[in-house]
């Protein structure tokens, strides 16, 4: 199997959620992040003890930005010229084959993947075992 050029230690400044504003005492709010636009609101002056908005110093570092646990980044591809084109870097990046890609082109990208020795993400995908 390929391993990846360099494994980087990925830390992630913050992995809670922010939630909305008054998401907790209504139900017909959710609680996925809006910003709140109010010209008296209180989260959006940033009041003491109002809850966290998302800010640019929260974001990742440019090293570890898009990289997967494995240590790769995720380059998807839809037939063997987008395979073809990581060649070089199958060290930096792993594929992933498309989601409307069929059955036998996925048998044909998995198998050039092996001869060129490029990692694939969802090799399992839509491939049944053959049965004797």
């Amino acid at each position: 199997m390929v391993s990846p050029a360099r494994k980087v230690n990925i830390v992630k400044k913050r992995t809670k959620p922010f939630v909305r504003v008054q998401s907790d005492n209504f139900k017909r709010v959710s609680a996925s992040w809006r910003r709140p636009r109010g010209i008296d609101s209180r989260t959006r002056r940033r009041f003491k003890g109002t809850r966290p908005q998302p800010k640019i110093g929260f974001g990742s570092s440019k090293k570890t930005r898009f990289l997967l646990p494995d240590g790769f980044r995720k380059y998807t591809i839809h037939n063997l010229g987008d395979l073809e084109s990581l060649v070089m870097l199958n060290r930096t990046y792993a594929a992933e084959i498309a989601h409307n890609i069929g059955a036998k082109k996925r048998i044909e990208l998995i198998e050039r993947a092996k001869q060129l020795s490029v990692k694939v993400i969802n090799a399992d995908a839509r491939i049944r075992a053959v049965e004797n």
